[in-house]
């Protein structure tokens, strides 16, 4: 008896199955003829024809243009339709909130940056959020109701358990245990919340250093010290979402912190948070240490100590913060045993590969696994392309899965 639609094995979700394949090389790839699509397929010309007509008649592909300086008539070529859905993503601090939207290739179409002051007259949250999207929504040239799904980036996680935000105090007006319902009556569609820093694995997964690593550790420090992790291929959150918090770490080297929540700190965070970094310099002696917020007088620091890692007190500051960022570190690589580790977040990366040379020799050093350690490769905003990687992933399990059409 033959299966019904939608079976396993039947030729409806087999000529999903194919569709899907071709849309996610006309993505890769780009524009294709209807030949190299077959071949990349291994489909046959008049199946790859057929499938072809089934996506353009859905509108998830165009005809482009054809193939030029070949002899004969050039073959029409094919790209997948950017306007067929579109997805937003957000990356929220306590001073600013960035918005962007992408069309379903990945092509960012808006942008919008709200600053969030401490200073300004307080704004409810939900107008915050609301406001920084349709900022971004009209830089697009698009609606509200033109998105398929929104991805908003904060600090910290929200508890499935309860629906609140955790670990991340810093972050105000965000705790109220309505917010989520409040925040999905205003948006107009579905949205998802993940930790930052967890989206900065997913762009370096997806982009950056971490391609076709299914197991690795990110370790994050800008505004705050935190880390990914990534475990079979999928983010490992924890069981209130809280896994990676690593700046409440305990660690040898700082006073042991009680009460972390209350404190909104810890001792891997005092310890090597980029706030401690113009600390130590004037400890070692470094002249001219910048004021301003810390994770940019941290940058300014190590990025001028690793152009002159020879020279005291630079080359001070160098080793001894790689001691200080290997001795949390170790815990880490001791517990997960991963096979990479990719140090993101500007006091991290401005110390470029001097400081990760010292912290791999130091972590060689503390524990016992020999992950390899790299630099991020993406470095742009990388929390919002995270988000915006996130959304659009989503966006197109939905969308092109034409075993849902008619």
């Amino acid at each position: 008896m033959a299966g019904t639609a939608g079976t396993p094995g039947t030729p409806r979700v087999l000529r999903a199955m194919n569709d899907r394949a071709a849309l996610d090389l006309l993505l890769e790839h780009g524009p294709l003829s209807r030949t190299r699509i077959g071949a990349l397929t291994g489909l046959s010309k008049p199946t790859a024809s057929q499938l072809l007509a089934r996506l353009e008649a859905a509108g998830l592909v165009l005809a482009t243009g054809t193939t030029e300086g070949r002899p004969g008539p050039g073959a029409r070529l094919y790209a997948v339709n950017p306007a067929v859905a579109y997805a937003a993503a957000l990356d929220v601090n306590p001073h600013r909130i960035r918005a962007a939207v992408a069309d379903v290739t990945g092509r960012t179409v808006g942008r919008h940056e709200l600053p969030t002051p401490p200073r300004r007259p307080a704004v409810p949250v939900v107008q915050q959020v609301t406001d920084a999207l349709d900022g971004a929504v009209k830089a697009a040239g698009l609606t509200r109701g033109d998105l398929h799904r929104t991805v908003i980036a904060t600090p910290g996680a929200f508890d499935p358990n309860t629906g609140r935000l955790r670990y991340a105090s810093h972050l105000p007006g965000w705790h109220s245990p309505t917010l989520l319902d409040e925040l999905a009556a205003a948006l107009p569609t579905p949205c998802d919340y993940e930790n930052d820093v967890n989206l900065v694995a997913l762009a370096e997964q997806r982009l950056g250093a971490a391609r076709d690593h299914g197991d690795f550790v990110l370790l994050w420090n800008q505004e705050g010290l935190g880390a990914a992790l990534v475990l079979g291929g999928r983010l490992h959150r924890g069981f209130t979402g809280g896994a990676g918090e690593v700046g409440f770490l305990p660690v040898p080297g700082t006073p042991l912190v009680r009460q972390v929540a209350k404190a909104d700190s810890g001792g891997f965070q005092e310890l090597a948070g980029a706030q401690a970094v113009p600390r130590l310099a004037r400890e070692l002696g470094v002249e001219n240490v910048p004021d301003g917020p810390y994770a940019e007088a941290a940058a300014t620091l190590l990025e001028r100590a690793a152009a002159r890692p020879d020279e005291e007190p630079h080359r001070a500051l160098l080793h001894t913060y790689a001691t200080r960022l290997a001795t949390g570190l170790a815990s880490l690589v001791s517990v997960l045993d991963p096979a990479l580790v990719v140090l993101s977040g500007t006091a991290l990366t401005a110390g470029g590969e001097p400081l990760r040379d010292l912290v791999r020799a130091e972590l060689a050093e503390l524990a016992a696994p020999r992950p390899r350690l790299v630099l991020a490769g993406v470095r742009e905003q990388p929390v919002l392309r995270g988000a915006l990687v996130s959304a659009l992933a989503a966006t197109r399990d939905e969308v092109f899965d034409t075993s849902r059409r008619p």
